[in-house]
């Protein structure tokens, strides 16, 4: 049987699809091997969420010819949707091309190359309802499942292209999501990561459904939170208008619900967040903040900045380092916008030229660590409970490694195994 290497670019949602690809794959008896030299078939799900993405896809599919000029160079995903939707002619190193929401059908369109010479299936992915069936029963990591429950975004920030690879909102059935945690807890496997592209959107698309008309991501965590083995439960990237009061107040009542929220803000300036269209003020999301620590003690708060947005001035900026200083996020991702073509802001005047990106971006990270090392200081002393997920070497010591509901890594001191356990 054939050999096929898969390799994946971009979010969880892409390393989950990825992984549901490689389980069809085993399925039907494909031997998966290494990304390098050897196999018949390799396999790409892309990423388009900057020009920097879609360069580094093309880089890996033209990798993959090199490596094998004869093998079956598949690129799926994020990239050739984008590509698609803007006319762009596709790169002629790739034999087969499979968009978002047709990565289901991978066995099936393998076999019909086998009879064709080329193969394209890219959907208009931005007028369909069908969110696509890909299902796991195991994953790469041994302890923590990344679990897929929705798709598209409604949003259309400025600067992201999301959108328009990945379509409208389209949720998972929470019949869909429940079997599926409770195959990979029958697997072993304690904690559970609900992901989506715009998690906070979870149901918005069932409301036209009577029968459905109440689910929502508070439900579906709910209904999570009843499946036995499941030990943890985490949340994905959130928007912080869906922290609520009726919200904060449920999920803190939840024993398995892990105190660690990522909420997206993206610039601490009102009119940085408005060029950006993002929906909320620098005011209601710290309400937001402030909810999530009325409920939860000491919670996790984590984020997304970016810096050198088009028209950010130097006061601009100062204002949005203020505003994270103000919220002391155990942790703050960075990053330097980048230009993306298709979208709003890649036309915007007052583009910032990089130098200055660069010193504005050094300035945060070096905000970001001394906010990371006070949190983490605060719970030196104290006792927490870890879900073990590896042995290690530490100083020559064995000891084993895994992370407290808060996210932060901690080693025990142990030569014993206890892979998977809570300690």
């Amino acid at each position: 049987m054939k050999k096929v290497a898969l390799h994946n670019l971009g979010c969880k949602v892409n390393a989950y699809e990825t992984e549901a690809m490689q389980e069809m794959l085993e399925k039907e008896g494909y031997e998966i091997v290494p990304f390098k030299e050897g196999a018949d078939i390799y396999i790409i799900n892309t990423c388009t969420v900057t020009n920097i993405a879609d360069r580094k896809s093309r880089q890996m599919l033209h990798r993959a010819r090199k490596m094998n000029p004869d093998a079956i160079v598949v690129a799926a995903g994020c990239y050739v949707q984008a590509q698609e939707n803007e006319h762009h002619e596709l790169d002629s190193c790739i034999d087969i091309v499979i968009g978002n929401n047709k990565k289901q059908d991978l066995i099936q369109i393998l076999d019909e190359y086998e009879s064709k010479c080329k193969t394209e299936k890219v959907i208009d992915i931005n007028h369909t309802n069908e969110y696509e069936n890909l299902n796991l029963s195991r994953t790469g990591e041994h302890t923590r499942a990344y679990i897929k429950v929705q798709d598209g975004c409604n949003q259309f920030c400025s600067y992201c292209i999301i959108p328009f690879a990945r379509g409208r909102v389209r949720s998972r059935s929470l019949e869909g999501v429940v079997q599926e945690v409770t195959t990979l807890s029958g697997n072993g496997y304690k904690e559970v990561v609900l992901t989506g592209i715009h998690l906070s959107s979870y149901g918005v698309d069932f409301e036209e459904q009577e029968a459905r008309k109440k689910t929502d991501l508070l439900t579906l965590i709910l209904a999570v939170h009843e499946i036995p083995g499941i030990e943890r439960i985490r949340l994905g990237s959130l928007e912080p208008r869906i922290i609520t009061e009726e919200f904060a107040k449920t999920i803190a009542g939840l024993p398995k619900m892990c105190p660690h929220f990522h909420l997206s803000l993206q610039s601490g300036c009102d009119a940085t967040l408005k060029r950006m269209n993002r929906r909320y003020t620098t005011g209601e999301y710290y309400e937001k903040c402030e909810l999530l620590r009325k409920y939860f003690d000491h919670p996790a708060l984590t984020t997304d900045v970016i810096v050198g947005f088009p028209g950010e001035t130097e006061e601009e900026f100062e204002e949005s380092k203020a505003f994270v200083d103000k919220v002391n996020f155990y942790e703050t991702h960075i990053f330097k916008y980048s230009k993306r073509e298709g979208t709003r802001a890649a036309v915007m005047e007052n583009q910032v030229p990089e130098q200055i990106k660069a010193e504005r971006s050094a300035q945060l990270i070096e905000l970001g660590a001394k906010k990371q090392e006070a949190y983490e200081k605060e719970m030196v002393g104290k006792d927490v409970e870890i879900l073990v997920e590896e042995p290690a070497q530490i100083n020559g010591k064995e000891v084993q490694v895994g992370h407290t509901k808060e996210y932060i890594k901690v080693a025990l001191e142990s030569d014993e195994n206890l892979q998977n356990q809570i300690v």
